[in-house]
């Protein structure tokens, strides 16, 4: 959500922002509903005034025994009654027609975020004096790598037949050992993020209200990505996302700067219907309607949110370098971006049975744009409110980490070797499957 007021001093620059992401001007028609607001605005008081000073001076005609005047200025004050009805009712459709219009606005992205139509267009991300060896290197094999499904078919714990009969398309029964192997990643995810990076953990409801979900930016633009549950005389969304009652904690909300930076992170499950485009992804486990995921948000000032953000993506890259498996970072481009972000850094997780990098994390600054949708503040060294700035990001997917380990640590005779920092969370199993 954007301030009209910054809007109309910077048109040009908004406009410009916009072009980036691929959208035609639209500066000058949100300033000509504000304007047009404004004017109703100005022009309801004017009337309010001359209503309150009829009202007066009926008072006055009475007490002079003027009966003309008074009836005179009795049915002044009822046609401006009516013509305040008519301007207050005007004013509320500017202010949600104007409401309406900023909230399908994509955030603006940063200056130095790469310019791009599309995935393609992303950047390779490099730290100062980042080498390879600061990450986990390639696997090697002597064989033909599989994909993890084909792994977990043939051990019969990977059921996509039995869920499809319960759910349909896109969903997946794992049992025995897979089912503990994901709940050891998500644990020990969570272990990393609570004990040593500083969050703390949150058990939050996974059934939301439509202004919890609009104040992350997943309403009301994405309306048709998500899976709603009816309730009463309304509905509850099924969260995509703990980033959403994660960050919405903070909403309507003025904190202390002492406060800052409050980091938050939660394993839960996630519902998302859109499941990517058809006929990708058909097979496996990489785009489910129901997964589970670690996510991380944090809740900044303005002045430390990049260096937050760079916090961030380490916090989530120690999952992969923990787990020994070899990853990228790219920086999305302007086209590949998130509605709410300013800035994206995607973490790709190789995977060598695709013969591919996945993404397994995206970690994004979004600056004040969530806070002014939630009205998210706290009060500065002065005593002044102002919005904080939020970040979120996976640390990690535990889905699809899953489908990395299985796949890079996969042996010729159809075993899968547990990374070393999984084996006490699997009661020191040292492989599984075979």
């Amino acid at each position: 959500m954007f301030d009209i007021k910054w809007i109309s001093a910077n048109p040009e620059a908004f406009d410009a922002a916009l072009k980036k992401r691929g959208m035609e001007p639209q500066a000058s028609s949100l300033i000509a509903i504000d304007d047009e607001r404004r004017s109703v605005v100005t022009e309801l008081n004017t009337v309010q005034e001359k209503r309150n000073a009829a009202s007066k001076q009926i008072g006055q005609a009475k007490a002079q025994k003027d009966e003309e005047k008074a009836q005179a200025l009795m049915a002044e004050v009822k046609a401006l009654k009516e013509t305040l009805g008519d301007l207050e009712v005007r004013e509320r459709e500017l202010t949600e027609q104007l409401r309406e219009a900023l909230s399908v606005i994509p955030n603006l992205p940063l200056e130095e975020v790469p310019e791009g139509a599309d995935e393609d267009d992303n950047v390779p991300y490099f730290r100062a004096n980042e080498g390879e060896t600061t990450r986990p290197a390639k696997p090697e094999f002597a064989f033909k790598p599989k994909e993890h499904y084909e792994l977990g078919e043939a051990w019969g714990t990977m059921d996509f037949e039995t869920a499809a009969k319960l759910s349909g398309s896109r969903f997946v029964v794992l049992k025995g050992q897979l089912a503990r192997l994901e709940r050891a990643l998500g644990q020990f995810m969570l272990d990393v993020q609570t004990l040593e990076h500083g969050y703390t953990e949150i058990q939050p409801p996974l059934l939301v209200r439509d202004e919890t979900m609009y104040g992350t930016g997943q309403l009301p633009k994405f309306d048709g990505d998500f899976f709603f549950a009816g309730h009463g005389d309304g509905r509850l969304a099924l969260i995509p996302t703990a980033e959403v009652p994660l960050t919405n904690t903070v909403r309507e909300v003025i904190l202390a700067e002492s406060e800052l930076p409050l980091r938050l992170t939660a394993l839960t499950p996630c519902f998302r219907s859109e499941a990517g485009s058809a006929g990708r992804d058909t097979r496996g486990m990489i785009r489910q309607h129901q997964f589970t995921k670690v996510e991380m948000v944090s809740i900044t000032t303005p002045e430390t949110s990049r260096d937050e953000l760079e916090r961030m993506l380490g916090c989530a890259e120690e999952i992969l370098k923990r787990l020994g498996l070899h990853y990228r970072v790219v920086t999305l481009c302007t086209g590949d971006m998130g509605f709410g972000a300013q800035k994206t850094y995607d973490i790709e997780v190789w995977l060598p049975g695709q013969n591919a990098y996945r993404e397994i994390s995206s970690v994004s600054l979004c600056g004040d744009f969530q806070a002014r949708r939630m009205d998210a503040r706290y009060r500065d060294g002065d005593g002044r409110p102002r919005y904080v700035h939020t970040l979120n990001g996976s640390g990690l997917a535990v889905g699809r980490t899953l489908v990395a380990v299985l796949e890079n640590y996969q042996n010729e005779d159809g075993s899968v070797t547990i990374p070393p920092a999984l084996r006490s969370y699997m009661g020191g199993t040292e492989t599984i499957g075979g």
